[in-house]
């Protein structure tokens, strides 16, 4: 089969192959401006994220895809979701605000965070500090969507299955005879 498609390619002349690669560069770089696009109107790096951990349950599961934005002049208030990153720390967490102090005149504000199925704050998530600065924030979730995420976790679990998909994809692409 693979033979036959080899020496299709070859009939077809590398005209159609350039356009096939072409294509494939144009879906690309769509998702790419798309997702930079997104970035910039939520005012976030990361304006949709995959839930890894059973941390906020109930109100958030494993596997739910959370949008995010990035309020620029508004404080955060108790009960508000947030994602934030720690320097050093390998992925964001997810977490509710418990606690919030602003500075006097309102240059910054120093926030407490804990995940609903946690027995205490995050204190000890911190590396030292005893509050998160608004710096250290990626985003305010805004909606979420349940168990769509769990194709990106089962990819990061096997990391094969990203590759065959991946694998799949790109031929189907490159192969389409369009």
């Amino acid at each position: 089969m693979l033979r036959d498609e080899l020496a299709q390619l070859r009939r077809l002349g590398i005209r159609h192959v350039l356009t096939q690669a072409l294509n494939f560069a144009l879906v690309l770089s769509t998702a790419l401006m798309m997702w930079k696009g997104l970035a910039v109107a939520c005012n976030t790096d990361s304006p949709v994220v995959v839930v890894l951990t059973e941390s906020m349950e109930p109100a958030i599961q494993r596997g739910d895809l959370l949008f995010l934005t990035m309020p620029r002049s508004t404080p955060l208030s108790h009960g508000d979701i947030t994602i934030y990153k720690v320097p050093g720390a390998p992925i964001p967490i997810v977490h509710r605000v418990i606690e919030t102090h602003n500075e006097p005149n309102n240059t910054d504000q120093w926030i407490l965070t804990k995940g609903d199925n946690n027995p205490v704050d995050d204190v000890g998530l911190y590396r030292g500090m005893r509050y998160l600065k608004r710096s250290h924030l990626v985003g305010k979730v805004q909606a979420y969507v349940p168990y769509v995420g769990y194709g990106t976790i089962l990819m990061n679990d096997y990391p094969k299955l990203k590759y065959a998909l991946l694998a799949i994809l790109g031929g189907g692409i490159l192969l389409q005879r369009e």
